[in-house]
């Protein structure tokens, strides 16, 4: 599966994304909004995408892409959809390299798959979820018609993220 934006490409990652992923999930803003997902090796790395992002192709339809530039394939984040088993809906997620925010990828890519949950995939209406301090991706949320709706925890835990649904 592969979708296409002006400047972008989303494609569902292999395991030969590996050391790009290593990379992303270890940027400080990854661990600090996102969290630590114990990936130390590009090993780590590899597992993660074969156990957890990859198989939800198969089994929903749909995951997190990789997101790359269109011009010179170069990968420069991810972004896509998530259901998670203690939500009631499918939750669209975004993050990217340090050196390529601020450029309108994020929104983009964010579009594309938005578009395609609608179109293709009949979602009906998407969520998303972020730390209580992650304003940016809030302000981002927003432009692309989510509101926030409220406080919730992941199952198991004390520290609270933001709801956002989007308006429809």
């Amino acid at each position: 599966m592969e979708l296409k934006s002006n400047r972008l490409l989303l494609e569902e990652f292999t395991k030969n994304d590996a050391s790009f992923f290593y990379e992303l999930v270890n940027e400080p803003d990854w661990k600090q909004y996102i969290g630590d997902r114990q990936i130390h090796t590009i090993h780590d790395a590899e597992n993660y995408l074969l156990n957890k992002i990859i198989p939800t192709y198969q089994k929903l339809g749909f995951g997190f892409y990789i997101v790359r530039l269109k011009d010179s394939k170069t990968p420069i984040g991810m972004c896509g959809l998530i259901k998670r088993d203690w939500m009631d809906y499918v939750d669209i997620g975004y993050a990217f390299l340090a050196q390529f925010r601020g450029k309108g990828y994020a929104i983009e890519a964010s579009i594309t798959v938005k578009k395609h949950a609608k179109t293709v995939l009949g979602i009906a209406q998407l969520a998303a979820i972020t730390n209580v301090n992650n304003e940016r991706s809030g302000n981002l949320l927003k432009k692309l018609g989510f509101e926030y709706n409220r406080l919730i925890s992941y199952p198991g835990e004390e520290s609270k993220c933001k709801l956002y649904l989007e308006v429809i």
